[in-house]
């Protein structure tokens, strides 16, 4: 599992720096007027392209390890990562053709990621067997089909709620990597190497990616960044609760609270303005930090206070993800304990954006 984590990471690494070498081009399509922009220059949007090659490479090898190789390390079947790339790939390439363009319509690639959680649902034979309560559970015996559709919606809204915090260097990255390596460590505790080995596997590559992003700046992961993160935890997160019985539905919900939780709040504070939730604004989380807490960078050149700005806002939120990493890897099987930390979860996200709207952050935050 080591060496094919160096695999991903130097793939993922060497593409990077290709792209930042030689794509700088393409960074001029993304332009000055848009609201999410926090970075001053062209910065190339293919990040994705190269933890898609990372992550591509390693599976591959792994499932050929496993073939040729010693059979019981890590018993990854050829068949199922090839059903893996199967589903990565819609949503994957239309997001790195939307980072090349900037021309494909946000209905275009919600049909992109749907198509990619039919493909689970119907290759990779997903569904959601219980909810970890017991009237929840009856009625999923009774309506399988409700099942299905969780898997369905997981797959297909996942990498937007990646891509809705993919707003500056390091965060949804770091994220992806945290939460990556999370459900690798659940699915060693329960035995279950092929998926610990798939995770790793794209943990390292996102680490290879995150060398060219975070703290310099110099490649952004892009749509394709954000899909391939999302479909690939959501794909982790549902097998690794339908391949192990002891693992609760609430263990991935509580790690991807985050992401999920800033989704469907700005869906609500857009719906309360009238405002469509395609329509991009600056008024996340992550971006309300950067305007209103992130302080002390006076440096003289305007890009570089913008870069050291940005930097800083990343760490925030880092520490706001390990509050609900920490608790999710320690009580991975208890469906109440992880229920609660979820309700904790929402009601500090919540008061602490009314506090930053109201200008009523403490002031040790804002040193």
């Amino acid at each position: 599992m080591i060496w094919l984590s160096l695999v991903g990471f130097f793939v993922s690494a060497i593409a990077a720096a290709g792209v930042v070498r030689w794509a700088r081009d393409h960074a001029a399509h993304y332009g000055e007027e848009m609201p999410q922009r926090f970075h001053l220059g062209h910065v190339p949007r293919l990040g994705g392209f190269a933890v898609l090659l990372g992550v591509k490479f390693s599976w591959l090898l792994g499932a050929a390890q496993s073939m040729w190789g010693d059979p019981g390390s890590l018993r990854l079947d050829g068949g199922l990562v090839l059903w893996w790339l199967a589903v990565v790939l819609p949503s994957a390439l239309g997001g790195i053709a939307e980072d090349m363009t900037q021309r494909l319509r946000v209905s275009y690639r919600l049909f992109l990621t749907g198509l990619s959680g039919s493909v689970a649902v119907w290759g990779l034979g997903l569904h959601l067997p219980r909810l970890g309560l017991p009237w929840l559970d009856a009625l999923l015996a009774m309506a399988p089909w409700l099942g299905l559709a969780i898997v369905l919606l997981a797959v297909t809204g996942l990498p937007h709620a990646f891509n809705i915090i993919d707003g500056y260097n390091g965060l949804a990255g770091m994220v992806a990597l945290i939460v990556c390596l999370a459900l690798a460590h659940v699915a060693l505790q329960v035995g279950d190497r092929a998926m610990a080995a798939l995770l790793v596997s794209t943990a390292a590559a996102t680490a290879g990616f995150l060398v060219w992003n975070y703290p310099r700046g110099m490649l952004f992961a892009g749509d394709g960044g954000a899909y391939i993160w999302g479909v690939v935890i959501a794909l982790a997160s549902i097998s690794l609760v339908q391949r192990n019985a002891e693992v609760s539905p609430w263990f991935p919900m509580l790690l991807l609270i985050y992401p999920v939780w800033e989704t469907i709040f700005s869906i609500y504070r857009k719906a309360v303005r009238g405002v469509s939730p395609g329509v991009a604004d600056a008024l996340h989380f992550h971006q309300l930090i950067y305007r209103r807490i992130v302080r002390g960078v006076f440096h003289d050149d305007e890009s570089r206070r913008v870069l050291m700005r940005n930097n800083r806002t990343s760490p925030y939120l880092w520490g706001f993800t390990l509050l609900t990493v920490v608790p999710a890897v320690l009580f991975w099987s208890n469906t109440w304990l992880l229920m609660g930390f979820c309700c904790l979860f929402v009601i500090s996200y919540v008061s602490a954006y009314l506090a930053i709207v109201r200008f009523k952050v403490p002031s040790w935050l804002r040193h």
